[in-house]
């Protein structure tokens, strides 16, 4: 008989597998490619109509527009949806090939947290500059934000567990012990509660005004 005990540490061993892992990291990156291809449509719109309404601009705080327009949405010279386009579907394509038994070197997977870590960076800059600078919001730009939260936190549970980071050995057995524990998804759902919270206390009603 099992009891809930048991279900509970099945399910804790099963968040631990590679099946659960590399399966969160697929479906959050093609959640962040398919977003990064409405912003970067919606780029285009804009390029060849300037004063096009985009179906997302709901409210004054809700507006896609209002966010596209602004500098930071073009930093490189190009929409930032570019990036989105080009580095998506190298996720992807480690997820899927992991999923399918593939290893891939420790320095490739290092390469691959430095280069989501900057990635990651900057889609954080981006939301501050948006709620705190630019006085607007892009449901697309924050669903881009919470994908790219979970591909980083997946990208890492993977590169502590496997020690592809070259960590000390003494760090890297209190990390890989707060993994067993679960210390990571505590931390990705706190963290996202935080920006949650940021949002609703800094638009409140107008949100949905």
């Amino acid at each position: 008989m099992t009891t809930s005990d048991d279900l509970l540490e099945r399910i804790h061993r099963f968040r631990q597998t590679d099946r659960w892992i590399f399966s969160t990291m697929l479906f959050s990156a093609c959640l962040s490619l398919y977003a990064s291809f409405v912003l970067s449509t919606d780029a285009i719109r804009l390029a060849a109509n300037p004063k096009v309404g985009l179906p997302c601009n709901l409210n004054e705080v809700i507006n896609c527009s209002a966010v596209a327009r602004s500098w930071q949405a073009g930093l490189f010279g190009f929409p930032n949806a570019f990036l989105g386009l080009m580095a998506e579907p190298v996720v992807i394509t480690i997820a899927v090939a992991s999923l399918a038994g593939v290893r891939f070197p420790r320095g490739f997977m290092l390469a691959a947290q430095i280069v989501y870590g900057l990635g990651f960076v900057f889609a954080y800059w981006l939301f501050f500059e948006s709620t705190f600078v630019i006085g607007a919001l892009c449901p697309w730009c924050l669903l881009v934000t919470v994908s790219t939260t979970l591909v980083f936190a997946s990208l890492t549970h993977v590169n502590l567990r496997d020690n592809n980071l070259f960590l000390p050995t003494s760090l890297h057995k209190t990390l890989t012990k707060g993994l067993r524990l679960g210390v990571d998804n505590l931390l990705v759902v706190l963290w996202l509660g935080a920006i949650t919270t940021l949002v609703l206390a800094k638009y409140g009603p107008a949100l949905f005004g």
